[in-house]
């Protein structure tokens, strides 16, 4: 399943609207649901990761002589790879059954690498707050005109500057959140691990059928 259908999906919709109706409280440690809400917009945003399943199959790990049985949350595949993912908690990684193998690089037995993510890289900066500033335009209309010209700009150019691709558009009252709503729909890729400023890089992102016309 790709990256957008998942997010699409009635129950992925549901909690993060739960979620953005309780603000938290600044002093509250993340909950799961919200860390869960920030890895998918981030495999959302970046153009490597291909597809996501969730939950992953499961897997088989040796630690300590042993074989364990887990099931990952995520499978998420990037640039043709396959990673199982957990999105944990502090709390929840003092006690996951895979914390021993995980020092030093857990590989499942059918060579799929292991990795967890926690509130420590997940809510990285500047990733985070830049994952944040691009959702957060991700209502903004962008009209047919606009949309086309900011494309053929990319096109034309291969990677623009933020401030460039923004100017290409003419009729919305802010280009920046016209292209970064472009960015939610998957159409142009934006370099999550930098700040947003005038000279962050853009460019067309590949979609799933370069023809639009081959069905």
């Amino acid at each position: 399943m790709s990256v957008h259908a998942l997010l699409d999906h009635p129950s992925r919709l549901r909690a993060r609207s739960a979620a953005a109706r309780r603000p938290p409280r600044k002093d509250a440690a993340p909950t799961r649901a919200s860390l869960i809400v920030d890895f998918l917009a981030i495999c959302e945003l970046d153009p490597a990761v291909e597809a996501l399943r969730a939950p992953a199959p499961a897997a088989a790990f040796a630690v300590a002589g042993a074989a364990i049985q887990h099931m990952a949350d995520f499978e998420i595949v990037r640039d043709g790879v396959a990673t199982l993912v957990d999105v944990l908690t502090d709390a929840d990684l003092a006690h996951h059954p895979l914390r021993a193998a995980l020092l030093g690089g857990a590989t499942a037995a059918d060579g799929r690498a292991f990795t967890v993510e926690t509130p420590a890289s997940l809510r990285a900066e500047p990733r985070f707050t830049t994952v944040r500033l691009i959702r957060a335009c991700r209502r903004t209309l962008v009209s047919a005109g606009d949309r086309v010209r900011i494309l053929h700009h990319l096109d034309e150019c291969g990677t623009a500057r933020l401030v460039e691709a923004a100017g290409a558009a003419q009729t919305a009252a802010d280009g920046v959140a016209a292209v970064l709503a472009l960015a939610c729909e998957g159409l142009v890729a934006v370099d999550i691990s930098r700040p947003i400023l005038p000279e962050t890089p853009v460019r067309r992102r590949k979609l799933a059928l370069s023809n639009p016309f081959e069905f």
